[in-house]
């Protein structure tokens, strides 16, 4: 049995949302299980007795953070500062016991961070380390403090920032963390101080413990965020201006930079890094849905994108079968092929998600020999049509999802080698790429019939089915499966486990919403609620997060392109409700300056404003 303990303040918590829970193996690999709460646990039931980890949304946010001190006298300040005196006690204790045993101790002048110095980092999705089945249940937070510090010091040395000094901000709130965690690890039984043991009701573990680890789980989710921006500001310049690719030419085996001047365009791979180093920077883009054709929204894409992805939905340009609706793609692609002298990419083209697909194909959802004509039908029409004009086709997302139309594994493969080898045969010089969705997999846990994203991107190699990339669609913030909102680690630490493809990355749909959507408070999607990052979103937060993502995006030398998912808030249902760059009103929102300032930092191969200092974090510039 894997199960855990959940405080609310000293006492087990009678009530929790399981949100966005699942089970994950090696290699961040999804599990099947069946997780639910019940007797004051959270309880994992798994189909075998390997280890595991948990992986659910945990709220960090402004009212958790006032929980970080035992409500004792009434006064907040007050009690903060009692329990800091009672860590700092145990920590003098356990310094006096490690010299008299001569054993290194931290000192116990040690500063222990006051609550009210931290800051809300947001309702986040989490996980733990792997973890053996045992009868007595962990402490989730913990755990989740455990596996967090265990990523930060696997990154720091996987992005060689071993380096930076003890005295380095980042550096002293990961000791901050580490302290705090051993503290905990200390009061797990005991607590801090008389009558703080923990009870049979709280299954012997103290409430001091819990606070101590929900500390230790705070400072270290924001040392790791700062890392991430750190990684990506170190790596921003040499990206932008081919350094990383001529030193990946430099390290290959028996070569030079001299020898191998005639390469100098071609991809590489670096004995000393995960993932393909490409020669040329990364492109910018945006997502246009062919709707919204109007003088702001041209003016934004100008300003924006390097290049624009035309979504070609099948639902909007098929409705009716047999009639195609080409006109407000045929506008749209015209504008940036003729006028704004911008590259296309077309697609994804099969996309069999509900939002994709026409109402009249679900007629043949149980008839595969039927479906397959229609797809290969389908992308051979759009592909002739397009084919001019289009330098990249994503020409599948999805299918490993299995979400909609239940497809078996031989038929994920067979349809993603029918749309391939269409545009293979009509358009040789493009370039094709196969998009993978929900990249952190959730969805398998639930569905036996689908593939992790990674594993079906692996099979699509191995089954000799050759595309030039993979895409990857990241959309935080939306009560839809897979669209949790992680934190920047996280975010980063997915892209380089991608890497591992070794083939060019593209984020083909990156996205978060600009205000909490409306559909949040609606008792059927309670258990759906996404989180939000630092703050509920806001304009400005969309802003700071789009600049964050992006750049961390931008920096990696596996990815060739990033591409916001949405130019404008559709009025009508969209797929993602103020997702996009201009608002329902037709005006320009925050992140449009912030995008116009990355595309300046891409061409000046300097790090976007923001990212040195960590005030996208949303707090004040803090100097190295």
């Amino acid at each position: 049995m894997l199960s855990f303990v959940v405080f609310d303040g000293d006492l087990p918590a009678t009530t929790l949302a399981v949100r966005h829970a699942h089970l994950v193996g090696p290699d961040n690999s999804p599990v099947a299980g069946d997780i639910r709460f019940e007797d004051g646990l959270i309880r994992c039931i798994k189909p075998n007795i390997e280890a595991a980890g948990l992986s659910m949304q945990i709220a960090l946010d402004s009212a958790v953070l006032h929980k970080l001190a035992p409500t004792r006298s009434g006064d907040e300040m007050l009690d903060e500062k009692a329990f800091r005196e009672k860590i700092r006690a145990e920590r003098a204790r356990r310094a006096q016991g490690a010299q008299a045993l001569g054993e290194a101790a931290p000192s116990p002048e040690a500063e222990v961070m006051s609550f009210d110095r931290l800051t809300a980092l947001g309702v986040l999705t989490l996980q733990t380390c792997l973890l053996p089945e045992r009868d007595e249940p962990y402490l989730l937070t913990l755990e989740l403090a455990r596996h967090r510090l265990m990523l930060f010091l696997y990154k720091l040395e996987d992005w060689q920032l071993f380096d930076l000094p003890r005295d380095h901000q980042i550096m002293q709130l990961f000791e901050q963390a580490r302290l705090t965690f051993t503290d905990a690890l200390v009061a797990q039984r005991h607590g801090l101080g008389d009558n703080s043991e923990g009870t049979s009701a709280t299954f012997g573990y103290s409430a001091d413990a819990n606070r101590l680890a929900l500390r230790a789980l705070w400072l270290a989710i924001d040392a790791s965020e700062r890392l991430a921006l750190l990684n990506a500001a170190t790596e921003f310049g040499p990206r932008m201006s081919g350094q990383l690719h001529r030193q990946a030419l430099e390290d290959q085996p028996g070569g030079s930079a001299d020898r191998t001047a005639r390469g100098v365009v071609a991809t590489v791979i670096s004995p000393n890094r995960v993932g393909v180093i490409l020669p040329m920077r990364p492109a910018l883009g945006c997502a246009i849905s062919p709707g919204a054709f109007f003088d702001t929204a041209q003016d934004v894409a100008l300003k924006c994108s390097e290049f624009v992805t035309m979504p070609m939905r099948w639902a909007e340009m098929e409705p009716t079968e047999g009639r195609y609706l080409f006109q407000n793609t045929d506008r749209w692609i015209e504008w940036a092929v003729r006028k704004a002298k911008l590259p296309v990419v077309a697609g994804p083209v099969v996309d069999l998600r509900p939002c994709s697909v026409p109402d009249w194909l679900y007629i043949w959802e149980n008839d595969y020999e039927t479906l397959r004509e229609l797809v290969y039908e389908h992308v051979k029409n759009v592909v002739t049509r397009y084919r001019r004009t289009i330098a990249r086709w994503t020409i599948v997302s999805g299918l490993h999802a299995n979400t909609n139309f239940a497809l078996t594994f031989d038929q994920m493969m067979d349809l993603t080698r029918i749309c391939v080898m269409v545009v293979r045969k009509l358009h040789p010089a493009a370039r094709i790429q196969v998009e993978l969705t929900h990249p952190w997999g959730e969805y398998y846990t639930g569905s036996r019939r689908s593939l992790p994203p990674l594993l079906y991107a692996d099979m699509l190699t191995q089954s000799g089915i050759m595309v030039d990339s993979f895409g990857l669609r990241v959309q935080m913030g939306q009560p839809e499966q897979g669209q949790s909102v992680r934190d920047l680690m996280e975010f980063s630490a997915m892209l380089d486990r991608c890497a591992m493809l070794e083939k060019p990355i593209s984020l083909t749909a990156v996205g978060a919403p600009s205000a909490t959507p409306e559909s949040v408070g609606h008792p059927e999607l309670a258990d759906r609620n996404p989180g939000s990052w630092r703050k509920p979103w806001t304009e400005q937060v969309q802003a700071d997060w789009a600049t964050s993502v992006l750049a961390i995006a931008l920096s990696k030398p596996f990815i060739q392109s990033v591409c916001w998912h949405e130019l404008y808030d559709l009025p009508q249902p969209a797929e993602m409700p103020r997702g996009g760059l201009i608002s329902v009103s037709g005006h320009p929102k925050v992140i449009v300056e912030r995008i116009v300032e990355l595309r300046d930092a891409l061409e000046n191969e300097r790090p976007p404003r923001g990212l040195e200092d960590y005030s996208v974090l949303g707090g004040k510039p803090v100097a190295h």
